[in-house]
């Protein structure tokens, strides 16, 4: 047994976990019944542990389920009980914060002190949601017909949630937590590559007094148990985080069951830096805008947009301090990039620079890697046009297009450029360059001299091949609810005649 496989089963025991991965239905541990699935260590190469798909049986059992556990969630306590106990959740969270890491890092191949942020962040969106449970309310409005009208906000009912393999366990409470914050029951279905923190996390939240039955998990395979969840009548929306090739058949899927979808998708996101920026911290952001994570981040800036006076000489300090990242072993506390998450994307990433230095590109990559693990360096792209495919298409790994820019007009057309729309950024030192920069670029993030910043208190999302809805602040309470319109006639003698008001 690999010293990481005995640290997972280690970490897995402390969580109250068996020695695989299982679906959590109705608050109990229970094993799939459909074909094997294996998880692979992103780091060693080696099979950590197989288990079977959840496949569509277990699927209804989740919604049905959660279906039961709803009503009494949000009619049989108060709001404030409700955020009471999300508050015990993110302080349980917390209590069992390192073998969450430990997992997150080894399946994830994440660097062990990126998972302990995301795992702190995950505790905090659900204080921060448990906030907003006894202060969703609707509104009088004063319609002209004498009515007194107001409206409710009301939980859909079941929601299926379903996350992907690079940030499974961010992705699972940014997405767990508004939807019962709002009274909804939840089936959620990790990728079947990442499965194991999800279902820790919902346990932890069950000993802590989530009801069970309330958020079940799905481990398995998106075409068995997440079309048969999909198709359930419980499940009211679907909402979906990953890549857009797999979120159109989603949103097919579920237009095809007549149910609304949020679909949060990839990006091609433009960090544009002027020649008055302070180029030290553009080249630091900028480093960290598309290597931190390995490049698997939808809002990678892996397209660098340079003004043309200072082009060349940023792109020397990026390629020099490309060289200067620790790459190694997620476990190891100095790792700052750990290897792509699994075989499959590892392939794609080689097989986009391939093709982008077959059309012309020069590839500066570091020159030091690991001797094990799916690894790809640091790498830049220069000499290519904004139409290249390796500047329109989403590569999710270390790797970043470099192209000059003229101006203002030009930074913002070749930003625009693209049929993504989720995120960018500006470097400048000029405050109105900055803001008109900000409304000018088609992002639904756009950071001013930062990069990466994100909070559960503000929405996010964005448009085109980017997805649509927001899954974050106030806004993921709107996805989570719909409003219902309830008039009163006051009037001494009805008003009412031939089905319409008078």
């Amino acid at each position: 047994m690999t010293d990481h496989k005995a640290k997972v089963l280690e970490a897995m025991a402390a969580l109250g976990l068996g020695s695989r991965p299982q679906s959590m239905i109705n608050g109990d541990l229970v094993d799939g019944c459909g074909e094997d699935v294996t998880l692979v260590d992103p780091f060693t190469e080696e099979t950590l542990m197989t288990y079977a798909d959840a496949d569509a049986p277990l699927a209804q059992q989740a919604c049905d389920a959660a279906r039961g556990a709803q009503s009494g969630w949000a009619k049989g306590i108060s709001a404030a009980q409700r955020g009471q106990i999300m508050q015990d959740i993110s302080r349980a969270v917390l209590a069992h914060a390192e073998p969450l890491a430990v997992i997150e890092a080894i399946v994830a191949g994440k660097p062990i002190r990126d998972c302990r942020i995301e795992v702190a962040k995950v505790a905090e969106m659900f204080a921060y949601y448990a906030g907003w449970t006894d202060k969703l309310h609707g509104e009088v409005i004063p319609v002209p017909s004498g009515h007194l009208n107001y409206t409710l906000r009301e939980p859909l009912g079941v929601v299926f949630q379903i996350t992907p393999w690079n940030a499974p366990i961010f992705t699972g409470g940014w997405q767990i937590a508004p939807a019962i914050a709002t009274g909804n029951g939840v089936v959620i279905k990790p990728s079947e590559l990442t499965p194991l923190t999800t279902v820790a996390l919902v346990k932890i939240a069950q000993d802590a007094g989530l009801p069970p039955g309330l958020v079940n998990v799905l481990c398995g395979l998106g075409p068995t148990a997440g079309q048969a969840a999909i198709e359930h009548p419980a499940v009211r929306k679907v909402v979906f985080v990953g890549s857009p090739e797999t979120g159109r058949r989603v949103a097919m899927a579920a237009a095809a069951a007549l149910k609304p979808a949020v679909l949060e998708l990839g990006g091609k996101s433009a960090n544009i830096v002027f020649e008055d920026a302070n180029l030290e911290q553009a080249c630091l952001g900028a480093q960290a805008a598309i290597f931190s994570s390995a490049g698997q981040s939808c809002v990678a800036g892996s397209r660098l947009l340079v003004q043309k006076a200072v082009y060349a000489t940023l792109i020397a300090m990026l390629s020099e301090g490309m060289n200067q990242i620790t790459l190694g072993d997620p476990l190891d506390e100095g790792t700052e990039i750990g290897p792509i998450g699994n075989a499959r994307q590892f392939t794609h990433v080689q097989g986009m620079i391939r093709q982008a230095q077959q059309e012309g590109a020069t590839i500066t990559s570091r020159t030091h890697l690991p001797t094990q693990g799916f690894f790809v360096p640091p790498t830049v792209l220069t000499d290519l046009t904004n139409a290249a495919p390796a500047a329109q298409s989403e590569i999710f790994g270390p790797v970043v297009a470099a192209i000059p820019f003229e101006d203002e007009a030009d930074a913002i057309a070749l930003a625009n450029e693209t049929q993504f729309g989720l995120a960018g950024a500006v470097w400048t030192t000029d405050a109105g360059r900055a803001h008109r920069m900000a409304e000018g670029v088609r992002a639904g993030t756009f950071w001013i001299n930062s990069y990466k910043a994100i909070h559960v208190s503000s929405p996010f999302g964005g448009s085109l091949n980017s997805g649509f809805g927001r899954s974050s602040g106030t806004d993921a309470l709107m996805e989570y609810t719909a409003a219902k319109s309830v008039w009163l006639d006051s009037a001494p003698t009805p008003r009412i005649a031939f089905g319409y008001v008078s």
